[in-house]
């Protein structure tokens, strides 16, 4: 007999660490963890299973299918921006060709259980393309249509399979001569930058926030990537992980959409650069731009438009700017190197 279970890919990124932690809290005691690295050990107590295996091995995924009832899938695991655009074909076999996996599995559980698998997905101000920075520094916040025109193979692929989630959920074998009885519950979060204070950053091109609290409370010197005047959106993890609560539980007939903005708060890189060194005295931080990496973050909005997410299942963040670094981020990170 299949066990009802809740499957997390990605599950050791700093989105899956969150996540499982709070499903544990909230009593979910049947989470298949699938990462393509052994499981954190902080992070095996609180799950099911932990599963071992690349999201484009489909025996693999078949095997996990045969084991367990899938009611929900949060699929986190991805190729992140900047490793996407060292190795752009890679990043699409994983991010596009991984994701169709994972929508197929959801289809057949939903066959199989009698009922629509909801399929939590994060996507990214990545999917964002703003063609100069005059347009940047004059457009209002951004909406979920605007400027959609990605610039980097991360950007694309989220944006590509957001049309895909939308496909599953409505049009999936539409000429089919028997139409699908059961489709997928596709539920996207297009996220700003994300800041933990309990993992470390992984290679995304927002990471510069994090890689200053963690240099300067290790005593290292850090060159930041991008100018003193870039702006982007940031959100701390834990309103991350509230959003993809929040979205998922939501009742259906108040989503109006498949992808939904969420913010928190929009520093310059030198508003950040202030705080970390008000706190860390001695920190040393200066602005040496990559000019391809600087390219990108000027592509994506200073602000973006999260009213709807808002309307529609009541999200809104519990951290702002100051409560997030005083109270979250300085604190953990400084005793993480005591």
């Amino acid at each position: 007999m299949r066990r009802r279970a809740v499957l997390v890919t990605g599950a050791n990124g700093e989105v899956g660490h969150g996540l499982i932690d709070r499903l544990a809290q909230m009593g979910e005691t049947n989470i298949v963890a699938l990462d393509v690295m052994e499981l954190h050990d902080s992070l095996r107590p609180k799950v099911k299973a932990a599963v071992i295996g690349d999201i484009l091995d489909q025996d693999m995924l078949q095997r996990i299918m045969s084991r367990y009832e899938i009611g929900s899938i949060y699929h986190l695991a991805a190729l992140l921006s900047t490793r996407a655009e060292i190795t752009p074909e890679a990043a699409h076999r994983v991010n596009v060709e991984g994701t169709i996996n994972l929508l197929h599995l959801a289809i057949e559980q939903s066959r199989l259980i009698g009922e629509r698998v909801k399929f939590l997905f994060p996507s990214s101000i990545a999917v964002y393309g703003i063609p100069t920075l005059d347009a940047k520094a004059a457009a209002p916040p951004v909406g979920e249509e605007d400027f959609c025109n990605p610039t980097t193979m991360y950007g694309c692929n989220k944006l590509y399979c957001e049309h895909l989630g939308r496909y599953y959920s409505h049009h999936y074998r539409r000429l089919a001569a028997t139409p699908e009885p059961y489709l997928v519950d596709f539920r996207a979060i297009r996220f700003p930058g994300l800041i933990s204070a309990f993992t470390l950053p992984s290679g995304g091109t927002s990471d510069y926030a994090p890689e200053m609290i963690h240099a300067a409370a290790q005593g290292e010197q850090y060159h930041c990537f991008v100018r003193e005047e870039t702006r982007i959106p940031f959100m701390a993890m834990p309103d991350a992980i509230k959003a993809l609560l929040l979205l998922a539980n939501a009742p259906v007939e108040r989503l109006t959409r498949h992808v939904y903005n969420v913010t928190s708060f929009s520093p310059s890189a030198g508003e950040v650069a202030s705080i970390v060194q008000r706190d860390f005295p001695n920190a040393q931080i200066t602005f040496t731009p990559d000019t391809r990496r600087q390219s990108i973050v000027d592509t994506w909005p200073a602000q973006v438009d999260d009213s709807q997410a808002r309307a529609d299942w009541d999200w809104q963040p519990d951290y702002d700017l100051t409560s997030a670094f005083d109270s979250y981020l300085i604190p953990n990170i400084r005793q993480r190197y005591v």
